[in-house]
């Protein structure tokens, strides 16, 4: 198991795991074929349609534009699914995974565009399967564009399928230049998940101070309590502890995970006032 550690305003990094090799290949999977499936049952709809139809120059211009619109579900599918989907597709939501930024939370909008505009293999080899099923190996050595197209394609999967290997952080290009990663959910913490608890009205707060926190902040003191406590580690709540109460100055004898827990109750009670 692969773990990549994402450093925290508080000196401490969360664990999170990274996805085995099969679990990323059989999602990529899946979204190839929906992707795949979606054009063949377009591309039959419309050739059914123009099939006895007579066409003229302008409708041809036109028709050309259809295609292209037929297209673009495929082309937007990812940065579509994954801004929409909290970074996940429909393949990487079956096999548990999701894109997160380089410190563990949401990736910007900037940052899912640029893995989209670099899935240049997975657009290439779902045009690849659909000529090869719909015409033929043959075709490939007919025409030497698609020749050279096929060659490519091939080349960036391969290029990305060993740095997804090799890389320590298993990043393809995209995720590289994007600085993302992929990670496994419902297994460690993600600095992103939702912060709020419920909290009685009659809740009086201990530490006010904790409002002077960012919400990158609290979603950290979030993590860090439940990492520590699913792994007994009194040490990381202590650090933790020690670095809010001196960030904060606060003076308080209360155990880690006692004041961890008090301080997010009253980010939860006065965040709500």
């Amino acid at each position: 198991m692969s773990i990549v550690k994402v450093p925290t305003n508080f000196n401490i990094d969360l664990e999170f795991e990274i996805p085995e090799f099969y679990r990323r290949l059989l999602a990529w999977i899946i979204d190839i074929l929906i992707q795949y499936f979606y054009l063949r049952i377009a591309i039959a709809i419309l050739s059914s349609v123009l099939s006895d139809q007579t066409l003229s120059e302008d409708d041809q211009y036109n028709l050309s534009s259809i295609w292209l619109m037929v297209l673009l579900p495929i082309m937007i599918y990812h940065v579509v699914c994954e801004i929409t989907m909290n970074g996940q597709s429909p393949g990487k939501k079956i096999f548990g995974i999701r894109v997160v930024n380089e410190n563990g939370g949401r990736p910007s909008i900037s940052q899912f565009i640029i893995r989209w505009l670099l899935r240049v293999s997975d657009y290439s080899m779902i045009i690849i399967i659909y000529l090869y099923i719909a015409y033929g190996p043959y075709v490939f050595l007919y025409i030497p564009q698609l020749r050279w197209f096929a060659m490519i394609a091939l080349a960036i999967l391969i290029t990305d399928i060993v740095l997804v290997v090799s890389s320590k952080k298993a990043q393809r290009i995209g995720d590289i230049l994007a600085k993302t990663i992929l990670i496994k959910i419902n297994t460690k913490g993600n600095i992103e998940d939702t912060v709020f608890i419920a909290v009685a009205d009659s809740y009086i707060p201990s530490f006010p101070q904790i409002m002077q926190l960012s919400d990158k902040d609290i979603n950290a003191i979030k993590s860090i309590l439940e990492t520590a406590r699913k792994k007994g580690d009194y040490n990381m709540a202590e650090a933790a502890s020690s670095k809010i109460k001196a960030h904060l100055r606060i003076e308080s004898s209360i155990s880690p995970f006692d004041f961890l827990d008090l301080l997010l109750k009253d980010y939860n009670y006065l965040s709500t006032k």
